[in-house]
């Protein structure tokens, strides 16, 4: 039984949205298109297809960031273009990789859809009215406060709609679905703007924002980092055997909420095996001077590495000029790059 996020990302695929996903949000997105729904996904699809692009952007968000926070590992978040199911069969498997896929997704959901609410693309949501309470010392309420919590309600209804059934890989996903919306609420902050006479700060408006999504991805990438492996424990009850996790470890702190959870380990993805997904790291770009996961000895699994020159134009010698241009030369430069073998 494949999860939400699996087949949400199998749609992007079906529906052709580009290569890189560019269009992915912008495009006419038709609810009987996408493959898998159940139908709870299909009822919420239809009453509230306004919002569905946003729902789409958010899962692009996810994937844009995963590949960002991945960019030195030996699993860097790959997609296939040519494939349904884009990550391949990496996500089967009840993973570290597939907590944080699904952690930073169901995030990428709930950031999308407040932050078009707050830019008053929908008719069905909008600014939030509800969290406001008094305004604080030298300043008052103003702006669009993001609705956080409708667009936590919003990737909840969405992306939980299938995890109900009673074993462990549903509630696997729907803990760290959870976790991911749950840093959108923890990061929420307040930002405010000064209006006076040259800048001055006479008077400070404020609301609530929801931070840039890097710092949620770097939030949820310490979580990958940490995350907590389980085990399986199966539980007689009216309904039949149900599944539930348990902490692997006595002796660590159970996980919390805000936690990711795991309980199956992963492949070291130091070579190519289409059984788990893995494409290996041979020609990956690494790190010659690093002693971390990105550097040559440990990205490349210790096969060794090669080594070229590369000419790169780049901009140089710049000059501003009053008022009020830059004017720049053109150098070529030579990089060695470092590959593994």
């Amino acid at each position: 039984n494949a999860s939400f996020i699996v087949l949400f990302l199998q749609s992007i695929s079906s529906l052709a949205l580009g290569q890189q996903y560019s269009s992915l949000g912008s495009q006419p997105l038709l609810c009987g298109s996408i493959p898998g729904l159940v139908p709870k996904q299909l009822r919420f699809c239809r009453n509230y297809i306004e919002i569905m692009p946003s729902v789409a952007e958010g899962v692009k968000l996810g994937i844009q960031e995963c590949q960002h926070q991945f960019r030195g590992r030996r699993w860097n978040c790959t997609t296939i273009d040519d494939s349904l199911a884009i990550f391949g069969p990496v996500l089967d498997k009840a993973t570290r990789e597939s907590a944080f896929v699904h952690a930073i997704a169901s995030a990428g959901v709930a950031f999308a859809v407040t932050r078009s609410c707050a830019e008053g693309t929908s008719t069905i949501c909008g600014c939030d009215s509800h969290h406001k309470g008094p305004p604080g010392d030298g300043w008052k309420w103003g702006g669009c406060s993001e609705d956080a919590d409708f667009g936590v309600l919003v990737s909840r209804e969405f992306a939980d709609a299938r995890e109900n059934r009673p074993d462990a890989r549903s509630a696997m996903n729907r803990h760290n679905n959870e976790a991911g919306r749950t840093t959108i609420l923890d990061h929420m902050h307040l930002k405010c703007k000064c209006h006076g006479l040259s800048g001055s700060c006479e008077v400070k408006t404020c609301w609530w924002a929801q931070p840039d999504f890097r710092a949620i991805g770097d939030y949820l990438k310490d979580k990958y980092d940490s995350a907590s492996e389980m085990v399986v424990e199966k539980h007689r009850e009216s309904r039949g055997w149900v599944e539930t996790l348990r902490a692997k470890y006595a002796l660590f702190k159970p996980p919390t909420e805000r936690d990711l959870v795991y309980y199956e380990n992963s492949p070291n993805f130091c070579e190519p095996n289409p059984e788990t997904g893995s494409f290996g790291t041979r020609d990956r770009t690494c790190n010659v001077t690093s002693h971390g996961i990105d550097g040559c000895d440990l990205l490349c699994c210790g096969r060794g590495h090669n080594t070229r020159t590369e000419k790169r134009k780049e901009k140089c010698h710049c000059i501003f000029h009053w008022c009020c241009y830059v004017s720049c030369q053109e150098c070529t430069r030579v990089y060695d790059v470092h590959t593994c073998k």
